[in-house]
């Protein structure tokens, strides 16, 4: 915050874990006791369970108060009264793991903001979880001892921001705070599905918005299309329909051409409303087209939001390998078609022959593997065709053939 600007650097957090989860640890504690003392198993009779919720929901209130309090309940199931007693320390034993997950969202935020701890100059606590003790030393160690503020109410911060914002994107802020601006940030990665099924991403998550970002190093790898669809999703993920899909358009009569030849920018336009626009435009022309994206056509909500980024986190490894098989595929296709052209050159029906027939069992193997997911498969059948390539030109270049060919097949890439 500097004067009247807020700018939000970054958001995280885990919409799986919160008072709900730890009221569950308590729940499992208690119903294990009262099978222990009566004989008697509730885990399947649900109004058992939603009174014994209930009575731990209370509990843990008081705990964050007193060092111990007590559940008593009468006629719990099947005439039988539970009464029982739980410390603090018992309740921060229990659910520590959880506490600790907590504290790593925190860390992932610093991350992602690319803050230090010693960057931070309040801690304001928000959630009325943020008033278990355990939960607010754990956050004061991971800080070095930094005091919390505590000047509002946990349970209100939540509506206190969004009034003002709400405030804020109406003009209706008045007083001090009329002049006050909140910057936010785009909470997933926004990007388009490119042809090898990979998401490129146009605006990258934490992205302070209002914002406009442009890729102008779109083409066509297909000879001689006329028609241009742009998918357009937001997600962490390497490939594109692992996302969320936002929506699609199509620029139509585009003028056929090789490969390479059309060139479109793409824009990516977010307002402070949160509504995305996303433009594309055929290079050299009044041919464009666009879609308006709103919060309530096809996003997600913040508890979606949470768990994509979560699952972008657990998943990044394996996705890791996704991408380089995807990555070893492309370069082997964008190699057969180079050889296929240099092919056309190769003055000996022999060597013609033999260079197209290892072209088309190459072709054939990508066709069968489709769906391969492994990149070591895909650079394997490349240093095949490589080697077949330099043996036909070899051949080529022993009868007089040009050299440069040779040269071409084995350097050039895309």
């Amino acid at each position: 915050m500097v004067k009247d600007v807020i700018e939000v650097k970054a958001v995280n957090g885990d919409t799986h874990l919160g008072g709900v989860d730890f009221n569950n640890r308590m729940v499992s504690h208690f119903a294990a006791e009262f099978e222990r003392k009566h004989h008697k198993d509730i885990s399947n009779n649900p109004r058992a369970l939603s009174r014994l919720k209930t009575a731990c929901e209370r509990a843990k209130r008081m705990l964050s108060s007193a060092s111990e309090t007590f559940i008593n309940i009468e006629s719990l199931f099947d005439g039988t009264d539970f009464s029982s007693t739980i410390t603090r320390a018992r309740f921060e034993k229990m659910n520590l793991d959880l506490f600790e997950d907590c504290m790593a969202s925190v860390e992932k935020c610093l991350k992602d903001a690319k803050m230090d701890k010693v960057d931070i100059h309040d801690i304001v606590l928000v959630g009325g979880s943020t008033r278990i003790p355990k939960v607010q030393e754990l956050l004061q160690d991971l800080f070095h001892g930094k005091q919390l503020c505590k000047n509002i109410s946990p349970d209100e911060a939540v509506a206190y921001g969004a009034a003002f914002h709400a405030a804020a994107l109406t003009n209706a802020c008045l007083g001090k705070n009329k002049d006050t601006v909140l910057v936010d940030v785009c909470p997933l990665s926004l990007g388009i599905e490119v042809y090898d099924g990979g998401m490129l991403v146009v605006i990258p998550r934490n992205t302070t918005i209002p914002t406009k970002m442009t890729r102008n190093d779109l083409t066509f790898v297909v000879d001689y299309q006329t028609r241009c669809t742009i998918q357009v999703y937001e997600g962490e993920m390497p490939i594109a329909k692992d996302n969320n899909f936002l929506g699609e358009f199509s620029i139509e009569g585009i003028p056929p051409a090789p490969a390479g030849v059309a060139k479109f920018i793409d824009s990516f336009e977010i307002d402070a409303n949160g509504i995305l626009t996303v433009t594309t435009e055929l290079v050299g022309s009044n041919n464009s087209n666009q879609i308006t994206i709103t919060n309530h056509s096809g996003r997600l909500s913040k508890e979606e939001i949470d768990r994509m980024v979560k699952e972008a986190e657990d998943y990044r490894a394996q996705d890791e390998e996704r991408k380089k098989a995807i990555e070893a595929k492309n370069a082997l296709e964008s190699y057969i078609h180079q050889a296929r052209r240099c092919g056309r050159r190769v003055q000996t029906k022999a060597a013609r022959i033999k260079l197209k027939n290892t072209i088309e069992t190459t072709v054939q193997w990508l066709e069968w593997n489709d769906l391969l997911r492994d990149a070591g498969k895909f650079e394997e059948k490349m240093k095949e065709l490589k080697s077949m390539c330099e043996s036909v030109m070899a051949e080529t270049h022993h009868q007089g053939s040009d050299t440069a060919v040779k040269h071409e097949i084995i350097e050039i890439s895309d």
